[in-house]
């Protein structure tokens, strides 16, 4: 029976549900685990990806589902709960299903965004451990990216004060680093904009080298883009290796390697190769694993996510961050190439308040009062926000993939709105079903899972958008066009000159990272629908030397958010009778 979602808060729907939840033990046996394939944490499992996918390596592959979404409101559209709500209905179907999700940072949890466990009767469990660290996978990327920053500032210290023989006394020798060239930066999984940028080494000459530097949320680090892509220890240790920390003075880069500290980083990160097990509301389970940031990084759960799902289940559904032009134009050239995997079916995730704000509507502004054009029916904003919804339609379809719109409805939205919605989105060649998993749970979702299934049958023609030898210009250039409807791009003197070199031979199979906005098909958030007369304009290229990422950089997007004068911390509290966290949503 669903709870009631219009009278209960989503941490008091999971702590109800989690009264019945499976434990690990009751896991392994209705997964076909082995004992030694599963690391109990309290009331959660860890999986032992290695020794599980070896096992079922032989085994077919499950259909591959991928949830995207159009361009959203600055309050999300559902993705994360579209993928939980799906997963439940097509359990309901009777079908053999679980998912992989990405874990939540603690940065816009205790912000504005929330938890990121979807919500309502489409929620993830337990809500506290997975919101507030899960299994600590974050936190030990956070200490092994802060290893690397303690190697090099110690580095430079020693540099500065020693002379060459005094280095070789204590076993170094000098690599040179130029100080105006230090890349990487200190991590902490907060929106903490007073880090952005900082002085250290103040003191004396023991205190360190004094020098500029600043803070970046954690899972923008490189670590957690590596995480991503990985398939095992061996690669991770190597990619950690070919992390760029710094350039020396001559220009050449310096490595996690050249500090030897790549062995103690990867040491750090040893256990996070293994997802974490967690499930629905109505107890299907859903791997956790990865949290890469989708304006910066590729914005997905991991490839050993999706690896050992398609063998554990017949029905595998991943999420891809934000909407089709930024999560699933990564999940398309880049995740897939990686993992070599071809989705079956990409759904679409749709609101009504979305197609409003494209149409013309109100502001939406998080922690605000939503516009009564949002709350009352109007089909005329609705129908002038089709143009965003189709260009992601078309976007998915270059892939060779036929979508599935899913208009995740909300208790606001009239039946000729949706109707209105059904008939622009089968008029463009498409499926589309309606889902109220937030109020319903599964049986809500019933009409998606059926859309889904369908859509999982048909053959798929999958081809990527450009192959990988076509230069890093060209492919910016063939992404801005295609995917985000750009007249071209422009570029400043230096990131031209950081491409022009970047074409070069060794740089031929990095993966073409893009960073932009996610408010809007352009880089300017503030232009919603599908702008026109508009160029892409890249003013640095980023360079994830161990993830082999080359990220061109359009507009100003902040490795480090700002905590908001509204934040969602001021809401959670502990019931210090019980130990349970309340607030949480």
């Amino acid at each position: 029976m669903p709870y009631d979602p219009t009278k209960l808060a989503d941490w008091e729907i999971a702590a109800e549900a989690e009264k019945h939840m499976p434990t690990p033990e009751e896991w392994a046996e209705r997964l076909g685990l082995k004992k030694e394939e599963i690391i109990p944490y309290g009331r959660i499992a860890k999986l032992d990806y290695l020794k599980i996918y070896e096992r079922l390596k032989d085994r077919p592959n499950g259909k591959y589902i991928e949830i995207t979404a159009i361009t959203p409101t600055p309050l999300g559209e559902g993705k994360t709960t579209t993928t939980l709500g799906l997963i439940e209905g097509l359990a309901k179907r009777g079908v053999n299903v679980g998912g992989c999700i990405r874990q939540p940072s603690a940065g816009p949890t205790f912000n504005i965004k929330g938890t990121a466990a979807g919500g309502g009767n489409a929620l993830l469990i337990p809500m506290t451990e997975f919101t507030l660290g899960l299994t600590g996978d974050i936190d030990a990327i956070t200490n092994a990216h802060n290893l690397g920053m303690v190697a090099i500032t110690a580095r430079l210290q020693h540099e500065f004060n020693y002379s060459d023989e005094q280095l070789a006394k204590r076993g170094l020798k000098r690599i040179d680093i130029d100080p105006r060239r230090v890349e990487w930066k200190w991590a902490i999984d907060f929106c903490a904009q007073a880090l952005r940028r900082i002085i250290i080494g103040l003191g004396g000459k023991m205190d360190g080298f004094m020098m500029e530097s600043g803070f970046q949320i954690s899972v923008s680090s490189e670590l957690m883009a590596i995480l991503s892509i990985v398939r095992d220890l061996r690669d991770l240790r190597a990619r950690i290796g070919r992390i760029t920390l710094a350039y020396d003075k001559r220009g050449n880069p310096v490595t996690c390697e050249d500090l030897e500290v790549a062995g103690a980083m990867a040491a750090w990160m040893r256990n996070t190769i293994n997802p974490t097990l967690c499930c629905t509301v109505e107890y299907q389970p859903v791997l956790v694993h990865a949290g890469p940031f989708a304006n910066i990084a590729i914005g997905q759960s991991s490839v050993i996510g999706d690896l050992i799902g398609l063998k554990l289940f017949d029905y595998h559904v991943t999420e891809s961050g934000f909407g089709a032009d930024i999560g699933f134009e990564k999940f398309w050239n880049v995740k897939c190439r990686i993992s070599g995997l071809v989705p079956n079916v990409s759904v679409i995730v749709c609101t009504i308040r979305a197609l409003k704000m494209h149409g013309g509507g109100p502001k939406v502004v998080p922690g605000r009062p939503l516009a009564k054009e949002y709350q009352e029916e109007n089909l005329e904003l609705v129908e002038k926000g089709f143009p965003n919804l189709l260009h992601h339609i078309e976007t998915v379809k270059k892939s060779g993939i036929k979508p599935v719109v899913c208009i995740n409805r909300f208790h606001t939205d009239t039946d000729a709105e949706v109707a209105l919605v059904r008939r622009a989105v089968e008029q463009a060649g498409a499926r589309c079903a309606e889902s109220q998993h937030w109020l319903k749970g599964g049986e809500g979702a019933l009409e998606l899972a059926d859309a889904v299934i369908e859509a999982c049958e048909e053959p798929v023609d999958f081809r990527y958008l450009y192959p990988l030898d076509m230069p890093l210009r060209e492919r910016v250039e063939l992404i801005a066009r295609e995917v985000y409807g750009a007249d071209g791009v422009s570029w400043t003197p230096e990131a031209e000159a950081k491409a022009k070199r970047f074409e070069e031979e060794e740089f031929r199979d990095y993966y073409t990272m893009m960073v932009k906005t996610h408010l809007s098909l352009s880089h300017d958030p503030n232009l919603k629908g599908v702008p026109k007369g508009w160029v892409l304009p890249i003013r640095d290229i980023l360079v994830f030397s161990g993830a082999r990422f080359l990220c061109p950089m359009a507009g100003d997007i902040k490795l480090m958010p700002g905590t908001s004068s509204n934040p969602a911390f001021r809401r959670i509290d502990v019931n210090v009778d019980t130990g349970e966290v309340e607030g949480l949503f």
